[in-house]
């Protein structure tokens, strides 16, 4: 059996490539997959090269462009159904750095700005004990 990386309801996170630290991310075992939250979501075709472009948790002067993305629907937890671009980056828990796949969202009405779901957790051999703490 492999084992296990204990985290707590809530981790502190970074993405390296997004010059991003130390956000407060909530894991979420009843969520399939991730979201990131960001405004200013669109499409870019330049030259024949699609990418997505997109400002990270309310920053609008900073602005990321990836060429490492696609496009999936996807069920809110209130059941909407809507199509969002998901990006594939890397994510720091701890010291330990993993890949990740995140959809784009307005997150703004809610009150953590990156979910972490259950399919990162399971791929990754993640535990969740709701006593820890680490935000």
């Amino acid at each position: 059996m492999n084992a296990k990386t204990i985290i707590g309801n809530y981790e502190r996170v970074s993405f390296p490539f997004f010059g991003i630290d130390n956000i407060v991310a909530k894991i979420d075992t009843g969520a399939y997959s991730g979201a990131f939250h960001c405004t200013k979501i669109f499409e870019r075709d330049q030259d024949g090269k699609k990418s997505v472009v997109f400002s990270p948790f309310d920053h609008p002067e900073v602005v990321i462009e990836t060429d490492q993305f696609s496009k999936k629907q996807v069920k809110s937890s209130n059941g909407d159904v809507e199509m969002r671009y998901l990006i594939t980056t890397q994510i720091v828990i701890g010291q330990q750095q993993y890949d990740i796949t995140l959809s784009l969202s307005d997150r703004s009405s809610m009150m953590y700005p990156l979910l972490i779901g259950s399919k990162f957790l399971r791929q990754y051999n993640f535990l969740v004990d709701a006593t820890l703490n680490n935000s």
